[in-house]
């Protein structure tokens, strides 16, 4: 796909369109959570839209040996951890590598939760409705691992909102018993990365990540 074809101009764009399809759900007084950090862009859109509250997910990549781009699972800021089972057989990754994968993620996590949290208390998904979004998924490793962080925490309903994936993914995430919902506009054939979604996909900063907290954090 030519990035000037693309279906959505940035990310602030790609969350007004789920916005609009999500807007029924005003009524539920739902959580939008996003996925640091392109995710929180599109759910700080989705969530002005509904007028109900934003807060972070944070599920940290466990990357494959010598191949970091290459995502082998996914931990949460629990400890909680998703892992492919087809990927890590057929490379052959052994447990303390993944242990040691996991040290290192739930270290990275940390840090970056610690500046979030200070800007914004966590709000507690028990028993609510909880829209998990992020900027587009590819493997869904990270995806999965949220799911499963919020309904380990009781959320009432779980409903994905992303921008667009290769149809396998969402398929997947579709089945998983947790998720009511999946709301993904675009599925293209030839999927190859999230960015071919975007005419603009720039690198979203941890400073941009605290000025939408910061908005949504009340007096």
């Amino acid at each position: 796909m030519d990035m000037n074809n693309a279906p959505y101009a940035d990310r602030s764009e790609a969350g007004k369109a789920l916005a609009e399809e999500l807007a029924g759900l005003s009524g539920e007084r739902p959580v939008v959570v996003g996925l640091p950090r392109g995710g929180v862009v599109v759910a700080a859109e989705i969530a002005r839209r509904l007028e109900c509250d934003l807060d972070v997910i944070i599920a940290g990549k466990l990357r494959a040996p010598y191949n970091p781009e290459l995502a082998i699972g996914a931990v949460t800021e629990d400890g909680h951890a998703y892992l492919n089972r087809s990927i890590v057989r057929d490379l052959r990754i052994k447990d303390d590598y993944i242990e040691g994968e996991k040290k290192d993620r739930l270290k990275t996590i940390s840090e970056r939760l610690a500046l979030y949290r200070k800007i914004k208390k966590k709000v507690h998904l028990k028993d609510r409705t909880v829209i998990i979004a992020d900027d587009g998924i590819a493997t869904g490793s990270t995806m999965i691992s949220a799911i499963q962080a919020a309904s380990a925490e009781g959320a009432k309903k779980i409903i994905v909102a992303i921008p667009g994936g290769p149809h396998d993914t969402v398929e997947l995430i579709k089945k998983m018993p947790e998720v009511s919902a999946v709301i993904c506009p675009v599925t293209p054939l030839d999927f190859y990365a999230v960015s071919q979604l975007y005419m603009k996909f720039d690198q979203v900063e941890d400073q941009k990540v605290v000025r939408i907290l910061k908005e949504f954090a009340g007096p």
